[in-house]
């Protein structure tokens, strides 16, 4: 009698666990480390429902800024990555943490400033502004987190011949922030930020604030995707992220990242047609 009790208590957790295998089987999900200006824009949002009507996967984002969106690939935290910062992308794919790097996107960075233009910038190119913040020692926020914009921002400066790092004081403020957060900073400074085209239409609050430079070829900004390497991390979800990085790249992919518009204005355009890194 004990053991025909036996035989059956072991009969009901063999079922339970045969019942509770495919449950773990169907996980169809995805973790994404991307930037906080694909996230505060509102791409994503718009973008992700229709990627998981079409396929089921569903894609868990985590906002960072581009180095650290990196350095969560890194730690095999993530399946795919989603940033903007091709030099730091480049690095990433040399120390084989990445599969290959696919364009997919791209729009621009702009200079925010106050409505006022305390310092005068307002319609020049950005090397000239940038001289000219500095040597007026006006009021600059940068978002100081490794981000895409950050590390552009730090580029710019170094172009217009700038050593920040030497020449920054008070006027200078690093916020270790996104970009929501620094735009604020902005307009509680009366300052100027580099913030992404993209975020900034989106961006709600913007108080005194408008653009103040815009359409300088330096400040194209090309987003990157890629797949998180298996081989270095055999929990990275292969084909799942994978076929999220080519549905991103397909051209109805690429059809829904140009259907996205705010009032009208189109934040991202795509450019997937040109070859992957």
């Amino acid at each position: 009698m004990a053991s025909r009790v036996l035989s059956l208590v072991l009969a009901v957790l063999v079922g339970a666990l045969v019942y509770r295998a495919p449950a773990s089987a169907e996980d169809r999900s995805i973790v994404v480390a991307s930037t906080t200006s694909t996230q505060d824009s509102g791409l994503f949002g718009y973008l992700l429902p229709i990627f998981k009507a079409k396929t089921g996967i569903e894609v868990k984002v985590i906002a960072q800024g581009t180095g650290q969106a990196l350095d969560t690939a890194r730690r095999g935290d993530a399946d795919v990555v989603f940033v903007h910062a091709r030099a730091q992308e480049e690095k990433f794919l040399a120390e084989g943490f990445g599969v290959k790097r696919f364009d997919v996107m791209y729009n621009d960075f702009v200079l925010i400033g106050p409505k006022s233009d305390p310092a005068g910038v307002k319609g020049s190119d950005i090397e000239t502004a940038l001289k000219t913040i500095e040597a007026k020692a006006a009021p600059f926020v940068s978002r100081g987190d490794r981000s895409g914009t950050h590390s552009a921002e730090l580029a710019l400066w170094k172009q217009a011949g700038i050593d920040i790092s030497a020449s920054k004081g008070p006027w200078y403020r690093e916020i270790g922030q996104g970009m929501g957060a620094a735009l604020n900073t902005a307009a509680a400074m009366n300052g100027y930020t580099l913030s992404d085209r993209g975020t900034w239409i989106s961006f709600k609050n913007r108080g005194d604030l408008e653009i103040v430079v815009e359409g300088d070829k330096r400040l194209f900004n090309q987003y990157g995707v890629m797949l998180v390497n298996p081989e270095k991390y055999p929990s990275v979800k292969k084909e799942l992220g994978q076929a999220f990085v080519d549905w991103l790249i397909s051209p109805e992919g690429q059809k829904v990242i140009a259907g996205y518009r705010i009032d009208g204005q189109q934040l991202f355009f795509p450019d997937a047609d040109k070859k992957g890194a």
